[in-house]
């Protein structure tokens, strides 16, 4: 003769409420966790990089053919062209909307004197990309292209446009991604500069 195990009272109900429950408890925990985010005040465009204080990934890009600096043929981008200066490498391209709006401010840090301003054209057509410098002007003396995105991997390229500081011994000092604007460059670029050049 069997013997059946008696249910105990009320239990299934109470599991029934927890499960219905569940969803929300894990939806209120992630909105706290997003909002503790928000409100922190910290600037999510300046997203900490494991590359900032190590030597800057090395640079062998081909040029963008046609495009010219100076009157002359523009050179491609190698660590020859940063080697011992104060540089910024700044990765963009003709389909990014927001390289579009910060190439006025790339165009101004182009003729600080401390600076070399160089280019990473990252997954552009040529003709693309020579037509954006030629209708938005050209900040960079060194471009090279970056046709299947291997060089943005190694700089660690979240998403563009992308800017990083480094310094004349080529290691990274800082990192901005998005577009530049007022905030970032008074807070972020131009101490990171000011340093550097104090430190050279």
């Amino acid at each position: 003769m069997s013997v059946e195990t008696p249910i105990e009272p009320g239990r299934p109900g109470k599991m029934r409420i927890v499960f219905a429950a569940l969803p929300l408890l894990i939806f209120a925990g992630l909105a706290v966790i997003f909002w503790s985010q928000l409100d922190s005040g910290r600037n999510i465009s300046e997203i900490p990089s494991a590359l900032i204080g190590t030597k800057a990934p090395s640079l062998d890009l081909p040029p963008l053919e046609g495009a010219t600096f100076k009157g002359a043929a523009m050179p491609a981008l190698t660590d020859a062209a940063i080697k011992g200066k104060l540089t910024l490498v700044n990765v963009w391209a003709s389909w990014c909307v927001p390289c579009r709006e910060e190439n006025p401010i790339i165009l101004e840090l182009a003729k600080d004197t401390r600076l070399t301003v160089v280019g990473i054209n990252y997954k552009d057509q040529t003709d693309n990309a020579l037509r954006f410098l030629g209708e938005l002007g050209n900040p960079f003396s060194a471009v090279g292209i970056d046709p299947r995105g291997k060089a943005a991997i190694d700089w660690g390229v979240y998403g563009i446009p992308e800017s990083y500081l480094v310094d004349a011994n080529g290691i990274i000092v800082y990192k901005r991604v998005g577009p530049f604007d007022e905030k970032s460059l008074k807070e972020g670029l131009y101490p990171a500069i000011e340093k550097a050049v104090a430190g050279s």
